[in-house]
């Protein structure tokens, strides 16, 4: 079957969260090496959790994507909540770069 527009743009999405982590990881890595703080190694934490979970995000959108194709409304979660973890992330890559 497949993949529906909107799990495709939910899977595009999080491969463009995979970027924006790896480019927060790798400055937060950086800035934990020189400055040795909690709070950037809880960055780092949370930059590779999240990394994490967006990798199997898109790992699952293209193996076992018939776990959402079921139900539309789903679908349209998937790719809200997708839209919305972008959108926080480019808040927090716009800060953390400048």
């Amino acid at each position: 079957m497949a993949m529906s527009t909107q799990l495709l743009a939910a899977a595009a999405l999080a491969g463009i969260n995979v970027v924006l982590l790896i480019a927060l990881g790798t400055v937060w890595v950086r800035n934990y090496r020189t400055f040795r703080t909690n709070l950037v190694l809880g960055l780092v934490a949370f930059a590779a959790v999240m990394l994490v979970e967006n990798v199997v995000a898109v790992y699952f959108y293209f193996s076992a994507h018939m776990l959402y194709v079921a139900d539309p409304g789903i679908q349209t979660i998937v790719l809200a909540l997708r839209a919305l973890q972008l959108v926080a992330l480019l808040f927090l890559t716009y800060v953390t770069m400048r």
